[in-house]
């Protein structure tokens, strides 16, 4: 699904990491980790296309990276779903607007049934007319996973996706991630918090990788 092999990126003359081979597959379930500017962030963008490597090959569902057109990426970026970090939204625009802004973009409809489906799944039904800036930190990062699941993309990428939550919110979102990988989504996440990881391997089959020393490892036993 996306492929890389031996690729390295950097910015300016400094390498940030290289030699990283690595592959989605179908249904899998990632989680990167490593200590913070070690390139994670970085890592998830070389994964749906943002950046290109500058060195290796990267390929997004069999495509090379470098033989997509403006279009072509676009409506492959669709089958990648994403969830950032900062979770920025349009602030005059209700949630329910907000959520349904991929498909808008890629000029798709989609039932109101099933747009009322997918935030009571994430458990915002009575908050669908709210704007953004009422929205809690817990509101905000589940309406961020709505929003990249809109279009049910096979391949969903997460940035710490829990790193502003408490405890009990970030179980609730990372409950709401397995069940996405049980339905068949490969999963990658991104995150520091090794409580998270424990918690997800007791529920997922889940592999752990770290960026450390400009490599990509899998992570010991200890976690």
């Amino acid at each position: 699904m996306i492929a890389l092999d031996s690729v390295a990126h950097g910015y300016g003359a400094a390498t940030l990491f290289s030699e990283v081979s690595f592959e989605i597959e179908p249904g899998s379930f990632h989680f990167l980790t490593g200590p913070s500017g070690a390139g994670k962030t970085t890592f998830l963008k070389l994964c749906y296309g943002e950046l290109t490597p500058s060195a290796g090959r990267l390929s997004l569902f069999g495509q090379p990276l470098g033989s997509l057109g403006r279009d072509a990426l676009a409506a492959t970026r669709r089958r990648i779903g994403i969830v950032h970090q900062d979770c920025q939204f349009l602030d005059h625009l209700p949630l329910r607007d907000n959520v349904a802004l991929p498909l808008i973009a890629a000029e798709r409809m989609i039932p109101e049934s099933d747009l009322d489906d997918l935030l009571a799944w994430v458990g915002l039904s009575a908050q669908a007319q709210a704007l953004p800036p009422t929205l809690s930190g817990g509101e905000r990062q589940r309406a961020t996973l709505a929003r990249a699941v809109i279009t049910s993309p096979e391949v969903l990428l997460a940035d710490e996706p829990t790193g502003n939550l408490d405890w009990d919110m970030s179980m609730r979102l990372l409950s709401l991630i397995t069940e996405l990988n049980r339905m068949g989504t490969a999963v990658l996440i991104a995150t520091h918090d090794l409580a998270l990881i424990r918690a997800a391997k007791a529920q997922v089959s889940a592999r752990v990788l770290r960026m450390v020393g400009q490599r990509l490892q899998a992570a010991g036993a200890e976690l």
